[in-house]
């Protein structure tokens, strides 16, 4: 096992001096692409593009239940009483940047090129800064939303 980590290390360490990536460690920390040692494939930054991936949709369909819960489980709507009218733009704006990163993925998908996966992985790191600084704040306020609902059901208690 250990040998396949640092196998996937040395192969990243390669492609990182070559297209200027940010470091092994870093896209591990944000997408946990040690997930990959398992994995032998000639096309390395496609697979971290694709573990990249995997988080930003899973945002992105949490922010649409926020956004347009009319179908969402019933634990949606409870942290939605914690949400606000700035809190809400922010999930607008959330979605729409993480709406474009998934529309450009499709382009990526179809037409590969070593170097286009480089310049994406780049362009997602760089933005993910600005969305997890943004998740942070809304989570705040998902959270405060669900202490509501927690007081609420602490003082109904007649038990």
């Amino acid at each position: 096992m250990a040998e396949k980590l640092a196998r996937l290390k040395k192969d990243y360490e390669q492609l990182e001096k070559k297209y200027k990536l940010p470091s092994y460690q870093q896209l591990n920390e944000e997408f946990d692409i040690e997930k990959l040692q398992e994995l032998e494939t000639e096309t390395l930054l496609r697979e971290i593009r694709k573990i990249a991936m995997d988080k930003i949709i899973a945002y992105l369909r949490f922010i649409e239940m926020l956004l347009n819960p009319s179908n969402a489980p019933m634990f949606f709507f409870a942290m939605l009483k914690g949400l606000d009218s700035s809190d809400k733009k922010i999930l607008e704006d959330l979605y729409s940047r993480l709406g474009k990163i998934e529309i450009k993925v499709i382009e990526i998908d179809n037409d590969y090129s070593e170097k286009n996966e480089a310049e994406f992985i780049k362009q997602l790191v760089a933005e993910w800064k600005n969305i997890k600084e943004d998740m942070k704040k809304i989570s705040k306020s998902l959270q405060k939303g669900w202490d509501k609902k927690s007081e609420k059901k602490d003082k109904s208690y007649l038990g």
